[in-house]
């Protein structure tokens, strides 16, 4: 599955971090890991962490699919409002998953720490504003929602939006408690740290074959190298659908630019994650080397061809956007690239087993909220391989 144009901003900064051997033995192992992104990465330093035995392969570079094209703003806030997610999966699961995404980001602030991250990870607020009018009574619900939870955050009427920003929106919610980081370097740091607890990671080596017998799995790659595990874990990203029969995910094909760094070091409002009730919408953070991130303008197709040829012409019209909201901040485009983007109806992840693929765990973190799902599933699957009862496993699971 072509997932990416070719030059994402997170690859060209780092390049090519760590190497890491293809496969060229058949083995037995507990658990294999399929898929070395961001996904696979957390899962595999859960395991490692647990004593879990497993190794991980992906058919690409380490972190070369989706990972690196990733724009990486971790936030506690579903693309779906709490309040519509209520009606998809009830009030306490809604209220839960929010909870769950939350906590989250501070799980990932504490990994970062304890194995010495230079993934740039940086504490944030979140700018949520209404696009138009008739979204302001959809922020204050929110609002009163998110707070009867004990989540810290403020209305903002229009007043205070253009005392602090130079543009203007008929209201927002700013929350206190988000962050970002850089996924690529950060997925590569995970590895790194399974690897000295004695984790295997191979890339370059593609799964052809996949055989489910009673006492486990059969792996077969490309060079028909076989590998015995007793459990499966896909966390292959977007490409997981084509492991399963029903259709779960939407795909779409997104956008994004990164500009020229910029002379200050504070570029708008405490440097927060900015984003819009639109759909689909606008998005913008900053970068640890004082670039500006701007993000969206999907298209509900996956047509690589089509998505490359509208690159160009959509990094124009992120450019214009951000300008219209910052016109005396001099942005000039330095990389721009596209991706592919998946969705669920709900907005939330699948995670957990599935009966059409016994002795396998999916870890499917979809939406924008990718990299703290993938956190979620990371404790979920640890949990379940362990003899450990999770009880909020069920709120993503399949049967949902």
């Amino acid at each position: 599955m072509d997932l990416r144009t070719e030059s994402p901003y997170w690859l060209m900064k780092n390049g090519f971090l760590y190497s890491y051997p293809s496969l060229s033995q058949s083995l037995t192992i507990d658990v294999v890991i399929m898929g070395g992104g961001i996904t696979g990465s957390l899962i595999a330093y859960h395991l490692a962490k647990a004593g879990i035995p497993a190794i991980v392969v992906d058919k690409r570079k380490i972190g070369m699919g989706s990972t690196c094209a990733s724009t990486a703003l971790l936030q506690y806030e579903i693309d779906t409002p709490l309040a519509e997610l209520a009606e998809y999966v009830g009030v306490h699961n809604a209220s839960r998953s929010y909870l769950l995404c939350l906590e989250a980001i501070g799980k990932i602030e504490k990994i970062a720490l304890e194995i010495g991250s230079k993934a740039g990870f940086q504490r944030r607020q979140s700018f949520y504003y209404a696009s138009k009018k008739k979204d302001v009574p959809l922020l204050e619900k929110e609002f009163k929602l998110r707070k009867a939870l004990g989540i810290d955050l403020d209305f903002w009427p229009k007043e205070a939006i253009e005392t602090h920003f130079p543009f203007s929106a008929p209201a927002a919610l700013m929350s206190r408690e988000s962050a970002q980081i850089d996924a690529y370097a950060f997925t590569h740091e995970l590895l790194q740290t399974a690897q000295r607890m004695g984790t295997q990671v191979f890339d370059d080596t593609a799964i052809t074959q996949l055989t489910h017998h009673s006492r486990g799995i059969k792996l077969v790659t490309e060079h028909g190298d076989v590998i015995n595990a007793k459990k499966l874990i896909i966390a292959s990203g977007y490409e997981s659908q084509a492991y399963l029969s029903k259709k779960t995910v939407d795909f779409n094909s997104s956008f994004a630019v990164v500009s020229e760094p910029f002379s200050q070091v504070d570029i708008w409002y405490k440097n927060c994650l900015i984003w819009e009730t639109a759909r689909p919408y606008l998005y913008m953070r900053t970068t640890d080397d004082n670039r500006v991130l701007v993000g969206g303008k999907d298209e509900p197709f996956y047509s690589p061809n089509k998505r490359d040829a509208l690159t160009k012409q959509k990094a124009t019209q992120l450019a214009k956007a951000f300008l219209a909201h910052f016109p005396d901040l001099p942005f000039r485009v330095d990389f721009e690239w596209a991706g592919t983007f998946a969705e669920t109806r709900d907005g939330l992840p699948y995670i957990g087993t599935n009966s059409e693929r016994p002795h396998t765990f999916f870890a499917m973190g979809f939406g924008g909220n990718g990299i703290i799902f993938s956190l979620l599933a990371a404790e979920i699957i640890r949990d379940a391989l362990a003899g450990k009862a999770n009880k909020d496993a069920k709120i993503f699971g399949f049967e949902r």
